[in-house]
């Protein structure tokens, strides 16, 4: 038998199929697996000193591990450029530099700064240290290629202050943007020797070799991070920055060579 459609049931027809659509969509999110809007994922990035590659990378895979809802996007660079990307407005939610003057001077983008490792430095030689370097001092050696980062870099300032108390003159042959660059001169045998950080050559897996430098001639570098205004997920990464200083970020930090806060 044909039922005959009246306008008022024509209506409720179009309404029925109206209301059925998102229900039919729901139950195709169900069973497929795309999360709704409360189950979506948050993606903090994080801007970092180079020295942290390494890392970070480690840490970053705990931290998702352990916070099935975050994911975190690593930038990495010299401190210096990190400075001039937060200044200009860069889209990020944490920052974690190589040294507190950098991280003082963007107190109007960040949030309170917490120190959540220490560095110090060492000259990083090529394989089997050919140059038989042993010393700072060695480093003025007529004909030595030395590298080292450029001033405005953290470990360039730092390196710069180690050379002055020992009243040595080291005339680098280049200055580079950030630490992984002057590390990868000396292994690519570019260079002859370099002023870099510890961890860097716990990282270098064997590619080159690390000269300590006493305590008394050397510089402490402090890792301060801290939380972005711009950020968009401001808890998110608040909670980030506050696991850094907590029991496992410290465990794997101290495994690649970082010292304590």
């Amino acid at each position: 038998m044909t039922i005959a459609l009246t306008p008022r049931r024509t209506a409720a027809a179009a309404l029925t199929a109206a209301l059925l659509v998102p229900l039919a969509a729901c139950g195709s999110e169900a069973s497929g697996g795309t999360k709704d809007e409360a189950g979506k994922k948050t993606e903090l990035t994080v801007l970092a000193a180079a020295s942290l590659t390494d890392v970070f990378k480690t840490a970053g895979a705990a931290y998702e591990k352990a916070h099935p809802g975050t994911t975190l996007k690593f930038s990495f660079a010299g401190s210096q450029d990190l400075a001039a990307q937060v200044k200009q407005g860069a889209p990020a939610d944490a920052l974690v530099t190589a040294d507190e003057k950098t991280m003082d001077g963007l107190s109007d983008d960040t949030g309170s700064p917490s120190v959540i490792a220490r560095n110090r430095l060492v000259i990083a030689t090529a394989k089997g240290n050919p140059k038989n370097i042993k010393e700072l001092k060695d480093l003025e050696k007529s004909g030595l290629k030395v590298v080292l980062a450029a001033p405005e870099v953290p470990v360039g300032r730092y390196s710069e202050q180690v050379l002055e108390r020992q009243g040595l003159t080291v005339k680098p042959v280049s200055q580079e943007p950030n630490v992984r660059a002057v590390l990868s001169k000396v292994e690519l045998g570019e260079a002859d020797a370099g002023i870099v950080y510890k961890t860097d050559i716990t990282a270098a897996d064997g590619k080159a070799e690390g000269i300590d430098i006493p305590d008394d001639q050397n510089a402490v570098a402090a890792y301060p991070a801290a939380t972005l205004k711009v950020s968009e997920h401001a808890d998110a990464a608040a909670e980030f920055v506050k696991w850094l200083s907590g029991s496992e970020a410290q465990k794997i930090l101290a495994d690649a060579g970082f010292q304590k806060p």
